[in-house]
Parts: structure tokens; sequence; C-alpha cells
């Protein structure tokens, strides 16, 4: 969402502010600080059509190069590395202890309890995105929040699920078991999954108003009873594999966590990313979900930019709002999309070429697009961390008086929101580090999970690293593009 757009690094010039009409004005730093951080936050319908440009920029140049330097210096090192040690360091555990599974379907009906409060207080609640606690839940708690933790902790989605405990009672009740009366196609695969996360996509990115709390509460109030049906139609676990693209996502972010849980329940750590290494080839329709999921992310702060703009014939300092851009924002999402498949896809097919590969295509592609994880969570807390920061306040606030009837039901009703957390050049300084730091390493352990992979499909040395040395260019490539959207200048 354009709140949650990424964080711009402050400049090294004397604190200057554009106006309206593109002339330099000078202002206390304070205030202009303020102005930016304005920029950053919602506000009814108009929330994403603010007319005021910022420019604040660090010389860039040396992360840029830092960062291109990282990927390729740890490809060189992999190429390097014997697989006998790669494989040591990720198979490397430290086990903890047993959780049990018998409380799933309790939480899940109190998430889906908690969901219809939600909903309600959209339809029924303030009309101030930063007081009605849905739109600050779906775009910062979940979107944001548990995507990070997701990532960090293994899969709390299972837990949060709110489908999974009404379709568990529901389902005993009709005495229908695990599956449904339809068995779905199999050659759909997950594609139906690729369609409703395109219209997510859609709807965050494009719509003129996705903060608003009544349409966000339409939006969400007909997409549950949706996934619901086609659950008992087909089946939850069926479903949830192919359909459902919020648990879809979710389960493939939990990949990435340093926390594993066996089917036993035994939970242990392990490296970052080590559980990917176990994943199976994933279908076309996977390989386009996890690519979709990056390039959203992208897009969405390539169409903040001057340069994306400029194209369009948009002056960025006159920004005429979301409803003028709809047209072009929907063809930018579906070409950011297509040219990262295209070059994702040309990136493998060159490097089974140059390993004299007999491997199938469909198995090297499917195996080698689970090493987007790294880059897509990566960029997903770079892109989205200031808006947890000062939303997640916002969110903690609003969800003690959900319908705006004066409650304090937790206590945080009339808590100060700390904005100044973001501003400031202090603050605005490592907050663009951990995003640029999130962003390298990101790549770098996508290089390493690109590699473990290589090695599965090539024993030999030589074409493990041959195979890789187009994806490396392609993640070099990206990294600089990353790096570079924090740092030019955008729509506020």
């Amino acid at each position: 969402m354009d709140r949650s757009s990424s964080f711009t690094p402050p400049s090294v010039l004397p604190d200057v502010a554009l106006t309206r009409g593109g002339a330099v004005e000078r202002r206390p730093q304070g205030l202009a600080f303020a102005i930016a951080l304005l920029a950053l936050l919602p506000t009814p319908a108009f929330a994403h059509a603010s007319d005021r440009g910022h420019v604040l920029l660090l010389p860039t140049g040396y992360y840029l190069i830092g960062g291109a330097f990282a990927v390729a210096v740890s490809f060189l090192v992999l190429a390097l590395l014997p697989a006998a040690s790669l494989d040591k360091f990720w198979r490397r555990r430290l086990p903890l202890f047993t959780l049990a599974d018998g409380t799933s379907t309790t939480t899940g009906l109190l998430s889906f309890a908690s969901f219809a409060i939600l909903v309600a207080s959209g339809f029924f609640g303030s009309r101030d995105p930063l007081s009605n606690p849905l739109p600050l839940v779906i775009w910062t708690l979940l979107w944001a929040g548990l995507t990070l933790l997701q990532g960090i902790f293994g899969d709390l989605w299972s837990w949060l699920n709110p489908w999974h405990g009404p379709w568990r009672l529901v389902s005993r009740l009709l005495g229908t078991g695990d599956g449904g009366p339809w068995r779905l196609p199999q050659w759909l695969g997950c594609w139906p999954a690729v369609v409703l996360f395109f219209a997510f996509a859609w709807f965050e990115l494009i719509d003129p108003a996705p903060d608003d709390p009544a349409r966000l509460a339409y939006a969400a109030g007909l997409y549950w009873p949706f996934s619901f049906l086609a659950m008992l139609a087909f089946g939850y676990r069926d479903w949830s594999r192919s359909g459902e693209f919020l648990t879809i996502f979710f389960s493939m972010v939990a990949r990435f966590a340093p926390v594993e849980r066996d089917e036993n329940g035994r939970l242990a750590l392990c490296w970052p990313a080590a559980k990917l290494l176990a994943a199976e080839p994933l279908p076309p329709g996977g390989i386009a979900f996890l690519l979709l999921a990056l390039s959203s992310v992208s897009f969405d702060g390539l169409s903040k930019t001057f340069l994306w703009l400029g194209l369009f014939g948009v002056n960025p300092l006159e920004f005429p709002g979301r409803t003028a851009v709809i047209g072009s924002g929907s063809l930018g999402l579906v070409l950011t999309f297509g040219l990262l498949a295209a070059v994702f896809l040309f990136a493998v097919w060159l490097g089974q070429r140059l390993a004299a590969s007999d491997q199938p295509f469909g198995q090297a592609a499917g195996l080698l697009v689970w090493s987007i994880v790294p880059i897509a969570l990566a960029y997903h807390v770079a892109h989205y961390l200031t808006a947890l920061l000062v939303d997640g306040q916002y969110a903690l606030a609003s969800l003690s008086d959900p319908f705006a009837l004066g409650w304090n039901l937790f206590g945080t009703a009339d808590m100060p929101i700390e904005a100044g957390i973001v501003a400031g050049a202090g603050s605005a300084w490592w907050l663009w580090n951990i995003q640029a730091g999130a962003i390298i390493l990101g790549h770098v352990l996508a290089v390493l999970v690109a590699h473990s992979f290589a090695w599965r499909l090539h024993p030999q040395p030589a074409r493990a690293a041959l195979s890789q040395f187009p994806l490396t260019l392609l993640m070099i490539a990206y990294t600089v593009f990353g790096l570079w959207l924090l740092a030019t200048p955008t729509v506020g």
C-alpha cells in the first residue's frame, strides 16, 4: 500500500521541501520530516493520493556496489566450496521441545470470531482508517507483521487460520471427514491461488481506496465465505494447497524460518532457509505464485518513483491520486510479473544449457524458484518496515475501541503514537540501513539456496557453478534494483 512504501533515506544536504510548483523551500528539520511521515500514513478514501513528492537521498552508490559485490563474492565462495561441507551446513539442527497440536481448532475458532468482529467494525466503526482496526489489522498486523513472524518463527498461520476451526466444526457436524464431495482437477494445480493473489495485489496496490474500512469489509466479507464453501466442496487440505492464497503464501514464507517442526510436533532450530532444501519442485502454478509474490512488492515500490510516473506523463509533484493511474498501474503490475518471470525462466534455461544438463527444464525451474523465497521475504521486510513501526501502534490503539464507542478493552485506546520513530536523520539512517541490509542478506541467502539446488541437479562441481552463473547475474541485478528503489525519489 502507499502508506507502506519503502522509506527513503535522509538527505546529506541542507533540509529542504519540494513545493507543489517544484520550487525548493527551506523548512525546519522537524517539520520536513513530519510532512514526509504524514505522506506515508493513510487517510479516508484519498489515502493514496498524496500530491507531494519528497527527495531524501544518501550517497547510495557505495551500497549498490557493496550489495552487488556481496552477492557476487558469495557465488564465488560457494563455487569453490565442497558439496559435502555445504550439505553438512544445512543439516545442522538443535532440538528444542515438543509442541502439542490439539488446540489448533480452538485457536482457529477464536481467530474466526476475531475476524468477524473486525469485519463488523469495518461496516459500523470509524470511517478513519487510522482509527478503524480492520484496515490496520489486515494491511499492517497481518500482511506486514505476520509475514515477518512467519519468516522468523515458522508456521504460525496454521494456528491463526480463520477457516480451520469453523471448517473442522462443520465437517464434523456434516460427517464429511477431511475431504469434500468433489475433487479439483490435477491439472489445475495452484493456478486458482495465482488468480486470487493477483486480485489481492491489485486491490492493495491499484484500487483507489483499499484503506476504506467499508470497502475492505465488503472484500474480506466476500472472500471468507467463498473460500469456506470451496473447502467444504473440495476438502480443506486440497483447497488450502490450490486456491487459498494466504495459506499458500504463508506456508512458503514459513519454509525460510529457522524454527522447524516435524510431524510429531518436535521443534528444532536450523539455519534460515534450510527447510527450503527439503522442498519438492514446484509445478508451473507454484512458480508463477512465488514470482508474483516478489514482483507485486517490487512494483509497489516502482510505481511511486519519479521515473515510473514520468513514463506516463504524471508530474510526481502534482500527483493526481490513484484513480488517475489505475490503467497504468494495472498494466505495470502485469508487466512487472511478466518481465520477472521471463528473465527468471531464461536464466534457468541458459544455466541448463551452459551446464549441458539432461535434467528436465520444469524440474530445474521448480527447484530453483524456491531461492526466490529469501528475496521475497527481504523485500517484504524492507518495503513494509516503516508502516509496521508506525501503523502498528495505531492498530494496537484501535483494537481497544473497534466500534469507536469510547471503549478501552485492552488499555491501549489512549496510548501515545510515537511517530517520531521513523522521523529525524538518525532514525532514517538506521532504518534505511536495516532495509538495505535485509535486501543484501536476502539475496546472499538466495544464492546459497540456489547453489545447493544446483548441486542436487548437477553433482559435478563445474556444471553446478556454470548452471548458477546466469541466475547469480539476475540476483545481482535485482539487488541493485532493490537498493535503487530504497534510494530513488518517490511520491509520498
